[in-house]
């Protein structure tokens, strides 16, 4: 059993980037543009637009799977802030403060650090493009005459 589980974890691990990108791209586009039921925050407004714009860009490269894991270090830390800063004056605890959602957000991302994109993501399909570009030239050794 656990060698099944093994093998299909790359596919878990895309299958999870891809439902916290999607989840963290709504989540700023509700902010930026006000759509999915969320209320537009001012354009250059400290924190929230700027944290909006991370969750849309950053979500958006984590959803791809491309630069994943700068973008979630990026979105890890700006979740770190919004939850430090924002929430927990308000209360210790995440469910006393509201700040669940930072808090999945951010340890989410901070995972996604350290196991990259997992299948079905861009960044994947570029590193098999360079790699089979490099395999041609490492063939090519000179003869010695």
């Amino acid at each position: 059993m656990t060698g099944r589980l093994n093998s299909a974890q790359p596919y878990a691990l895309g299958l999870f980037r891809i439902v916290v990108g999607l989840l963290f791209t709504c989540h700023g586009a509700s902010s930026l543009f006000g759509v999915l039921g969320g209320q537009t925050v001012e354009t250059g407004a400290w924190p929230n637009w700027y944290a909006a714009v991370i969750e849309l860009v950053g979500g958006s490269l984590v959803l791809l799977g491309l630069a994943t894991r700068a973008a979630a270090f990026i979105s890890s830390g700006a979740m770190a802030y919004a939850y430090f800063k924002v929430h927990q004056p308000e209360a210790l605890w995440p469910i006393q403060n509201s700040g669940e959602g930072a808090a999945m957000f951010c340890w989410a991302m901070f995972l996604l650090i350290f196991t990259g994109s997992g299948a079905f993501g861009l960044d994947r399909l570029f590193a098999k493009r360079s790699s089979a570009r490099r395999e041609p030239a490492a063939e090519q050794t000179p003869v010695a005459v």
